[in-house]
């Protein structure tokens, strides 16, 4: 993971995160699906309000994110 990933304690801060790491991808559809996907999964679970919930949903965001920027 990038070196903020430790920082992210919030839904906020795992997008911001997220997309710093959709900079790092080769520009074009790549880059344009992983943000697309990003969105779309903030927006799904943007009624979350288990605190648990969430920071399992931010871990398993992470880990994934990490997966594919080492892809």
């Amino acid at each position: 993971p990038l070196p903020e990933a430790e920082l992210v304690r919030s839904s906020l801060q795992l997008y911001r995160y997220l997309l710093r790491c959709c900079r790092r991808l080769p520009p074009g559809p790549v880059q344009q699906h992983y943000r697309h996907a990003i969105r779309q999964s903030f927006k799904v679970h943007a009624d979350e309000d288990d605190p648990e919930r969430i920071q399992q949903i931010i871990k398993r965001a992470i880990e994934d994110a990490d997966w594919v920027m080492n892809k």
